[in-house]
């Protein structure tokens, strides 16, 4: 139970980490971002009804990460432009 807790909110360092890394990225991938969290949270669920927590926690990790990137693509000092 700890150990699936601590996985999950390791996803918000993670998220402000390649949000950080790629954030030439961020403004043209927003689309994306909201493919992503949407897949996740429909697979997520799926897999919830089935009792596969490991593919769970997984697609909650997903949802975090593509969450905080999708977040911090809005703020402008966070991203610059493409090269």
């Amino acid at each position: 139970m700890w150990i699936q807790a601590i996985i999950l909110l390791l996803g918000i360092p993670v998220g402000f980490l390649i949000a950080y890394l790629a954030n030439d990225e961020l403004v043209a991938g927003r689309r994306w971002f909201k493919t992503v969290m949407m897949f996740s949270l429909v697979v997520g669920v799926v897999f919830m009804l089935w009792n596969n927590w490991a593919i769970v926690l997984t697609c909650g990790f997903i949802l975090i990460v593509a969450g905080i990137s999708l977040w911090k693509s809005f703020d402008r000092k966070w991203t610059r432009k493409r090269i």
